[in-house]
């Protein structure tokens, strides 16, 4: 219990002091934002900081802080320290400066600042990816909150109904204005995210439950090594590209730069907070990784959290359960297809404004999610891992590239450019190592990876003592 106190305590400390730090170098300032200078009706309409922050934490939380930290939480406590400074280092960092660089832009998504910060090529990069990974993030959150609607209904009520409904609630989501749905329902799905994992603590101290000292250690039980595979599985409660994709459509309602830390920087610590209460509850659920990778293995994802809330909570922790793995993965694929509409929107230049716009292209897009939510979970999980670090670390080059034409002494853009040297690293190793990559063995796979991350590193070093 040490373990998991100490490192909450340095999240909470993270917010206040590093937090701060990279919000000094951004440098806030009392500009009119988009939402009162783009006012639209429909994406640019300013929102209470409080509801902005809730909005944030569910458009990038769902179920990631959960699956993906129970899925990390297999290599074991080492888990901890990932999900403590990959978030106060690289996720915080990440998502704040890709809200408040869109914010300065007037919502632009991470593929218009990736042309504008580093090139026409780029940008139809980071287009093609952003809109892979919102299309995969979109359906991984329809298969989940089907197949448990559906073991928990009639049979008439299979998956395919439950998938028929979902797809109907994101056509209204995506279209409709961000105030409607979005704006009324998120804050109560908020709240249930936080009271799930505030639960697993209570759960966790009156169950008398036992969590390992943190070590290095790995104790995955089939062997996975940590480097890469941790770094990518744990995805969301870390580090995620998918926060990319969504910062922008949060910095377009922000009533004041001056709240961006709370509701970026401060949005990805709460959820760290969830990833690591999660990945806790799992190894003092089960006791051991292997017997947590069997429950993930036999019960999937959804039934494993089904399993440790009701184990530790009984029906309360059940019922919220139930209510968090089917509201909270929604609550992530409604937004992925929201962001993928305003995507294409800025490559059509299609106005927004009108209804009928905004259906030509949301239409599309769902029919796609439909047809890939008839793939397998684990697979489409797998593929979304990979591209959501790959755009994890490119969007951390845009803000180092940002923060090199915009300040004075360049040495501040550190605080990007070694978090996104890291991922280089990550990212690059695990596409050559993984089983839907090249399948190669880490002796090659390492030093391409490290040798990848050196080379973008070089460049920007290069770059920023030749810059007048």
């Amino acid at each position: 219990m040490i373990s998991l106190i100490l490192s909450l305590g340095i999240l909470v400390a993270g917010y206040f002091l590093y937090g701060r730090v990279v919000e000094k170098v951004f440098a806030p300032d009392d500009r009119e934002t988009p939402a009162y200078s783009h006012h639209d009706g429909v994406d640019h309409i300013p929102m209470p900081t409080w509801k902005a922050y809730l909005v944030q934490l569910l458009n990038i939380a769902g179920t990631g802080p959960i699956f993906g930290a129970l899925m990390g939480a297999c290599f074991g406590p080492v888990v901890f320290l990932w999900i403590i400074f990959g978030s106060i280092l690289g996720g915080g960092v990440h998502d704040y400066m890709c809200g408040m660089i869109s914010e300065r832009h007037q919502g632009a998504s991470i593929a218009e600042l990736s042309g504008i910060y580093l090139g026409t090529g780029a940008k139809w990069i980071m287009r093609v990816f952003s809109l892979l990974l919102l299309i995969l993030v979109g359906a991984v959150f329809v298969t989940s909150p089907a197949a448990l609607l559906s073991r928990l209904t009639p049979d008439a009520l299979g998956n395919t109904f439950w998938v028929i409904v979902i797809l109907v609630y994101f056509v209204l989501a995506t279209i409709l204005p961000i105030d409607k749905i979005i704006g009324r329902l998120y804050p109560v799905f908020g709240a249930i995210l936080i009271l799930m994992a505030v639960g697993i603590v209570i759960g966790i101290i009156i169950g008398g439950y036992t969590i390992p000292e943190i070590t290095l250690q790995n104790l995955h039980p089939e062997g996975l090594p940590i480097w890469p595979f941790m770094f990518i599985t744990v995805a969301c409660g870390a580090i995620s590209g998918f926060h990319a994709t969504q910062s922008p459509m949060v910095a377009k309602c922000i009533k004041s730069e001056m709240n961006g830390r709370k509701v970026f920087y401060g949005a990805m610590l709460s959820e760290a907070v969830i990833a690591l209460v999660w990945a806790a509850g799992g190894v003092a659920f089960y006791g051991v990784t292997g017997g947590l990778q069997v429950a993930l293995t036999n019960l999937g994802q959804s039934g494993a959290v089904y399993d440790i809330s009701t184990g530790m909570l009984g029906p309360v922790g059940g019922i919220l359960a139930i209510v968090g793995v089917v509201a909270c993965p929604i609550t992530s694929g409604d937004t992925a297809f929201r962001s993928a509409r305003l995507i294409l929107a800025e490559i059509t230049k299609l106005d927004q404004k009108p209804i009928r716009n905004r259906l030509i292209i949301a239409l599309p897009l769902l029919f796609v999610g439909a047809v890939l939510t008839q793939l397998d979970f684990n697979v489409l999980w797998r593929y979304f891992s990979w591209s959501n670090q790959t755009l994890a670390m490119i969007a951390l080059w845009v803000a180092t590239a940002f923060l090199v034409r915009t300040h004075k002494h360049r040495s501040v853009s550190f605080i990007t450019a070694i978090p996104a040297a890291f991922m280089t690293a990550v990212s690059t190793t695990y596409i050559l190592m993984a089983p839907e990559g090249f399948r190669l063995s880490a002796y090659i796979g390492y030093p391409i990876g490290i040798a990848m991350a050196a080379l973008f590193m070089s460049s920007y070093l290069v770059t920023i003592f030749k810059r007048p």
